[in-house]
């Protein structure tokens, strides 16, 4: 029996409508569909693609046994969740040995910030793995900001807002644009190295960017006890007139 094919699905920063041509057809047409999802929850790339589904496909959860909160010593939130990925490969990987093609779903783009490349890192060695990419929450972000993010020569730095202080305030002093993730928590870090280099004035926040519930907040407005994780904020580069 020929294994089946393991696809990992973009399906966009969360207008339903951004989920591409390619992705679609595939997802359509795959027995076994694939979804992260934290507890008590749908999850937000279910959502996406949810009314595209029929009664013959299979639905396969992969539920995430932590996601944002703080673990009490000894648990270590690196162990726990690498366990995960274990366990996630082997129940599709029980697919694909069938025949069975298996569609993973990603929200935005599956190796830009997706948990989907932790499955390729395991599976892609055994079986036919095939990534469709998707628009990703950067450019979501930016969209709905109307906000052009490199002109000309001008380089971007993408930057996880977990980093610690001093390394996010040398990556974003020598960088001429900028986007940082994974706010959450970390959002009054962030502000703070903003102000500190004076690039506070430039920086742009919205806060689940093409979705029903998107809002754009001015950056000294913003809660920092309630960004969500689907928050990012955006220092353009430098207007240049053309």
């Amino acid at each position: 029996m020929m294994s089946g094919r393991l696809y990992g699905l973009g399906v966009g920063p969360g207008d339903p409508e951004l989920i591409t041509v390619k992705a679609l057809r595939l997802l359509k047409s795959a027995p076994v569909v694939a979804y992260f999802v934290a507890k008590g929850k749908k999850g937000n790339a279910f959502g996406i693609i949810e009314a595209h589904l029929d009664d013959t496909q299979t639905r396969l959860p992969l539920v995430y046994p932590v996601t944002t909160e703080v673990l009490e010593p000894p648990l270590c939130y690196e162990t726990i969740i690498s366990a995960f990925y274990d366990d996630a490969a082997l129940a599709i990987a029980h697919h694909l040995e069938a025949g069975r093609d298996v569609a993973v779903i990603c929200e935005g783009d599956p190796f830009f910030y997706g948990s989907y490349m932790y499955l390729h890192d395991r599976l892609a060695g055994r079986f036919d793995a095939h990534v469709v990419p998707g628009v990703c929450s950067m450019l979501g972000g930016v969209s709905v900001l109307g906000a052009p993010l490199v002109y000309r020569n001008q380089s971007l730095c993408v930057l996880s807002g977990v980093l610690p202080e001093d390394e996010l305030k040398c990556k974003l002093e020598a960088s001429d644009a900028a986007v940082v993730m994974k706010l959450g928590r970390n959002f009054d870090k962030v502000r703070r190295v903003l102000v500190e280099l004076g690039l506070d004035k430039r920086a742009l926040y919205v806060e689940r960017a093409t979705m029903a519930n998107q809002r754009i907040v001015p950056l000294d407005e913003v809660d920092p006890m309630a960004s969500p994780y689907f928050s990012l904020l955006v220092v353009p580069g430098k207007k240049w007139q053309a």
